[in-house]
This record gives C-alpha cells, structure tokens and sequence, in this order.
C-alpha cells in the first residue's frame, strides 16, 4: 500500500549534512559507529512512527514519504527551504542583559549557552557584554542540504 497524507508510517532512518556527517539517526548501531551515541547516553534509539502531513518531521521528509511503501529504501535530499530553512536575522533577538540574567535567576549568561525561549525554542546565546546578551534561535542546521536514508518498516 503506498503512503498517503494521514497514514501512520514507521521509518527507521539516518540523516547526513552535505559533506556526510551523520546528525541524527533511529539506528543505534549507526550511532554508535558515528560517535552520536557517546554524546547522549540516554538516548534510545529506534524506529520513529509518524502521521503523514502532521507536521512532526520537517517538511521535505514528510512529503518524500508519500508514495512510498512498506520495504521502500530511498535516499532523499533536501535543500534548506524543505528542512530547516535559511538562517534568520529576525530570529537572533537582543535582551537587556540585566532582565536576562533576571530570567536566568542570576546564573551570568554566557557566549555558546544554550536557553529555552518563552514559547520552547532553543538557542544559543552569541554575544554577551554589560548591556545586552543576544541569543540566536535559528535552528542549528538552518541553511544546511540534508540527506536522509529512509527505511519504511510499517505503514497503517
């Protein structure tokens, strides 16, 4: 049966950034060989479910899904604009740097910390100095070509 919009897929998978680096993946073993799962211990890996056109993973994986089947295998390539898009200055926003060690409840603030915004985003603080503290919410692969191998284990 082919995968449509609002079925449940099981996919086991592994995503590379252009030069191959491996940034994530549903195979233990896979991160295990790449180093990623020195870097989360606690981290289980293995099959990820889905709902198809839900909007759980970036857009270009969800659309490359459709059509495929159970048993399908396919490398998929995604430009920028179909994952995580292009890097945003709107999404680089400056604090006052006295409210922001306020929210931080007095913990300094400092260059490569990573916080969660007011609506759950997570970013890295990039510049801190006596009056202000910028923090840039772009998603870390922003910008970046991603490739995925995609396993479809179950679909329903």
């Amino acid at each position: 049966m082919a995968i449509s919009t609002g079925d449940s897929v099981t996919i086991e998978y592994t995503g590379r950034l252009d030069d191959g680096t491996v940034f994530d993946t549903s195979r233990h073993d896979v991160a295990q060989d790449v180093g990623i799962a020195d870097e989360q211990p606690d981290r289980e890996y293995g099959p990820l479910t889905v709902e198809v056109g839900d909007g759980r993973v970036i857009e270009g994986l969800d659309e490359a899904l459709v059509g495929m089947e159970t048993g399908d295998e396919e490398t998929v390539t995604l430009p920028p604009e179909k994952a995580y898009g292009q890097p945003s200055e709107d999404r680089v926003i400056e604090y006052e740097a006295a409210e922001f060690r306020q929210a931080l409840q007095g913990e300094e603030p400092a260059e490569g910390m990573h916080v969660q915004g007011q609506q759950g985003a997570i970013g890295e603080v990039v510049h801190v100095d006596g009056e202000t503290v910028r923090v840039d919410f772009n998603h870390q692969l922003a910008g970046e070509t991603l490739e995925f191998d995609v396993e479809v284990v179950d679909v329903r």
